[in-house]
This record gives C-alpha cells, structure tokens and sequence, in this order.
C-alpha cells in the first residue's frame, strides 16, 4: 500500500501527511502540491519544506490553465477581495452556499489528477489519496466539495476508473476542524511550517475565513497557534 497526501502546506492537509506517515511508514509515503492559479505561492512554499521535514518525495502540479477563467477571490486576475468574516458570518449574511473563496471544483479536480498520477508512479501498488476535507468547510454548503457525500462519490468513481487500484482516504470528513488539530497536536505535526491565510506576507491576517477557522481550533485545544505566538 502507498499513499499520496494531497499537501496544501495548510493545517488539514499536514495533519494528513503526519497521519499517513504514521499509519504507513514514511517509506510509502508522498505529497503532491497543486498550483491552481492563487494569489500568492506562500502555501506551496510551505508545503515544500513540509515534505523535507517528513523525508518524502514531494511532485508538484500545475493545474492553472483550467482556472484561469474563474473570478474566484483567491486567484490571480480576480475582481473578487478576499472577505475578511468567518464562514459561520458569511452564511448567516447571505444564507447556505458557494462562498467567493470556493475554486470551482477544485477537490473534484486535484483528485482526478492525483488519481493519476498515483497510477503513473505506483504501477505495482494500491494507492491511497489522502485529503484533509473536515466538516466544517462543508458546514452551510459553503464548499460543496468538501462534504462527506462529495467525498464518497469521488471516490467510487476514481475506484471504479482505476481498476480498484486507488482509493480516497478522507479521515477527518466527518470531524471538525479542532478535532483534526488535536490528532495534530498528538502526532507532533510542525504546525509552524504550515501556512492558511488566504493573504499573503510573512504574519497571518487573523481574518479571513480560513485564519479564524484555525485560530478556533487551536484555541479549542487549549493551545496557541504556533504562527501567532511571539
């Protein structure tokens, strides 16, 4: 059995990898990274030296000719700002759905390449594609393809093109984010090299949605968030 961690450089996705390397030895274990055309590369920077510090082959993809075309807030050439409101805001203002730092099926997408690529380079083996999706981002329908439903489909369907030789593993799909910190925080995950801002810069905005998101659930362990401290 091999895995790929789908490795953002974010919180969700290095949980996964520490995880996966736990589970699996870090001997079978890789990351892969997509560029999808965002704003800044402060996230794939991270995921880099993520994939140093647990000592596994790290591939990167470029996926951004697909996207270009979407106005998503989080990608370059958007009309869209980033909103600097929890999500939890976001949908009690304008009731459940896509908010604007949705990327147009963008786990849907980074899954399909992944799937192959997984093919590509396991040919022998059983792969495993790990995604950091909880439930807090398919809370209010904010990110369709985050949901626990979303995720099973994909997966039968990937299953089904590959000849059962790649499954997608999703651990934290029906767990919140604090709950994923706290697996984290037991497995010793180097929070400190990981990046979730939807800004760029050296220090975090502390508010946007995913900024708040991540400083609830260190805070729900009783812990500081390592990029905060100082």
């Amino acid at each position: 059995m091999k895995a790929i961690v789908l490795s953002s450089g974010g919180v969700d996705s290095t949980t996964c990898l520490a995880l996966a390397v736990d589970q699996l030895g870090r001997e079978n274990v890789a990351a892969v990274s997509i560029f999808y055309g965002q704003k800044h590369d402060k996230e794939l920077q991270c995921a880099r030296k993520i994939a140093d510090y647990y000592e596994v082959p790290h591939y990167e993809l470029d996926l951004s000719q697909i996207l270009k075309y979407s106005n998503c807030s989080l990608l370059q050439g958007s009309t869209e700002d980033i909103i600097h409101k929890s999500y939890a805001e976001q949908i009690e203002e304008q009731g459940e759905g896509m908010v604007n730092t949705y990327v147009p099926f963008r786990n849907g997408l980074m899954l399909s390449a992944v799937a192959s690529l997984g093919m590509s380079v396991f040919p022998d083996d059983t792969v495993q594609i790990y995604l950091g999706a909880h439930a807090d981002d398919a809370a209010g329908n904010a990110y369709a393809d985050c949901s626990e439903a979303f995720v099973n489909t994909m997966a039968k369907a990937i299953s089904l093109g590959t000849y059962d030789k790649v499954q997608v593993v999703a651990p934290f799909a029906t767990n919140n984010k604090a709950q994923l910190v706290k697996v984290g925080l037991d497995l010793n995950v180097p929070y400190e090299l990981t990046w979730s801002c939807y800004e760029g810069g050296d220090v975090p905005c502390g508010t946007c949605g995913t900024c708040i998101d991540r400083i609830k659930a260190f805070e729900l362990n009783g812990a500081v968030d390592p990029l905060l401290e100082g």
